[in-house]
């Protein structure tokens, strides 16, 4: 009796160290005591809000980590995470090297995304993709080019019934990392447009009405009859807007996407290994897009709460290495894996 006596309370512990071990152990979807309160807070670009969205959301499934991100423009993110309000900022152009004399601690940044942005308009009638050339498409937001029958834009266009029609400019009114990559692709390709207006993330535009955000610039372009403007790809297959084909380096017209993104962004590594603020705008190739951009993250290096520091970058490494595939599903530009290990050293800046 003894003997069976002291089988069953051990029988009994086994169990319950059993049901101990299978309690503790973390699942997908769940979340552990040291994840369960974590919350990072960003801000930056809208152009990178769609897919941030879906980033933050896979990410909390997997983690329980929260990754709450503000959609305020470029401008507004660099101020804030300047400010220290924020935990990371997110901007389609990336901090220069004066601006960071204005920063009172060090930081790192490195591309975390890349995406075309497409020339959206809204003409009646008119459902293809219009050629532009870099000429005419700078000759249109100069204020030079008015209508959209105008002869320049219908021999681009040879069997198109253009409208005359006026044509509505319509242009960022906050200061904005896509409004960079524009300026910084007319200024590229137009001399009169780099001496009248100029490249960066707030310019005295000559012509047009504002928008904030890309999502103000595409509500724009969809009230508006005659209306052209420039927004990330995703915005512009969301909201069903029609969008042109742009004349690239190599005198070829090409679409926004993926594969031309992804040409444009492989042109521009060499560029990345000897400055990782460099321009992909105007790369050489021959389906390459010419109006695409990188999206740099702002993290700090010396971060007070170190606990916190930990698990920003195990999100950064994850949307590095796992969270690239989910690019190329909402119309951004998977990054080069010569890219996504650059951008892995700097991480690894931050203790």
């Amino acid at each position: 009796m003894r003997q069976r006596g002291i089988i069953a309370v051990v029988l009994a512990l086994a169990v319950v160290a059993v049901l101990a071990i299978a309690g503790c152990a973390p699942k997908r979807g769940t979340t552990t005591a040291s994840t369960a309160k974590v919350q990072i807070t960003g801000a930056g670009s809208t152009f990178v809000y769609p897919l941030m969205s879906r980033w933050s959301s896979e990410y909390a499934k997997l983690t329980g980590v929260q990754v709450n991100y503000q959609s305020i423009g470029s401008g507004g993110g660099i101020q804030q995470f300047k400010e220290g309000t924020i935990d990371f900022g997110a901007t389609d152009v990336a901090v220069s090297e004066e601006e960071e004399k204005s920063f009172t601690r060090p930081f790192v940044q490195f591309p975390v995304a890349a995406g075309t942005e497409a020339v959206v308009y809204n003409l009646p009638g008119v459902t293809q993709h219009l050629n532009l050339t870099p000429a005419v498409l700078a000759d249109i937001f100069l204020g030079k080019i008015k209508k959209w029958n105008d002869p320049r834009i219908a021999q681009l266009n040879p069997g198109v019934q253009l409208p005359n029609l006026d044509i509505v400019v319509v242009h960022r009114s906050d200061g904005s990392g896509t409004t960079y990559i524009f300026t910084d692709y007319l200024s590229t390709v137009s001399k009169e447009w780099e001496q009248k207006v100029g490249r960066g993330k707030s310019v005295s535009w000559p012509v047009g009405v504002g928008g904030k955000g890309n999502e103000g610039v595409t509500g724009q372009v969809k009230q508006l009859p005659g209306a052209i403007g420039y927004v990330e790809l995703n915005y512009a297959t969301q909201n069903n807007l029609t969008f042109a084909a742009i004349q690239n380096a190599a005198g070829k017209f090409v679409l926004p996407g993926k594969d031309t993104g992804e040409e444009a962004t492989r042109a521009a590594v060499e560029r990345l290994k000897q400055d990782i603020r460099s321009s992909a705008v105007n790369m050489p190739g021959e389906n390459s897009y010419p109006i695409t951009g990188f999206v740099y993250v702002l993290l700090d290096k010396q971060p007070k709460d170190t606990a916190k520091a930990a698990e920003i970058k195990k999100f950064f490494e994850w949307t590095l290495k796992d969270g690239q595939k989910m690019a190329a599903e909402l119309d951004y530009v998977p990054l080069a894996e010569e890219v996504v290990q650059m951008s892995l050293q700097k991480l690894a800046e931050v203790p």
